[in-house]
């Protein structure tokens, strides 16, 4: 399986891909929010998506990290699991609400808003509402171009 188009064949697109690349390393780097919980994020929507590349470049930098791959695992299963905090399951659920609003879902509830709550404050929140923004943008990209996943190696991006 190829890739549709090799996008940064255009300037124009090449720019604009370059500030996206941008925004989103800033987040990463200078978010207060824990990297985890940013690669859990990155990893649920990813799988959601469908999206091959997001998954396997997400599911190696949690293991990269440490994550054990029972973990990285049952992130696809993530509430029927006893191996994620009370924050990362706040985190997912926000995640799942915010990528399926296209399902009829309505985005995030009251609810689900009030757990994150708990567990960060408002400038993680602000975070992590751009991750998933973030994220289902970039899996829009692999999906639509058919960007295959398996050739990642963790550090590719910097």
């Amino acid at each position: 399986m190829e890739p549709r188009l090799n996008l940064y064949n255009s300037p124009v697109i090449a720019k604009s891909l370059k500030y996206f690349a941008s925004a989103s390393r800033t987040l990463i780097k200078e978010s207060s929010l824990p990297k985890t919980i940013q690669d859990l994020v990155m990893l649920r929507a990813s799988q959601i998506n469908g999206c091959g590349y997001c998954t396997d470049a997400h599911s190696k930098d949690l293991a990269h990290a440490g994550q054990s791959a029972t973990r990285v695992n049952l992130v696809a299963a993530w509430r029927e699991s006893t191996v994620f905090t009370d924050a990362e399951r706040a985190a997912l659920e926000l995640t799942e609400q915010g990528t399926r609003i296209a399902d009829g879902a309505g985005g995030i509830t009251d609810e689900a808003w009030a757990d994150a709550e708990k567990h960060f404050d408002e400038e993680q929140l602000s975070a992590l509402m751009c991750f998933i923004a973030f994220i289902n943008s970039s899996n829009r990209f692999g999906v639509l171009n058919r960007t295959p996943g398996g050739s990642y190696t963790p550090g590719d991006f910097g």
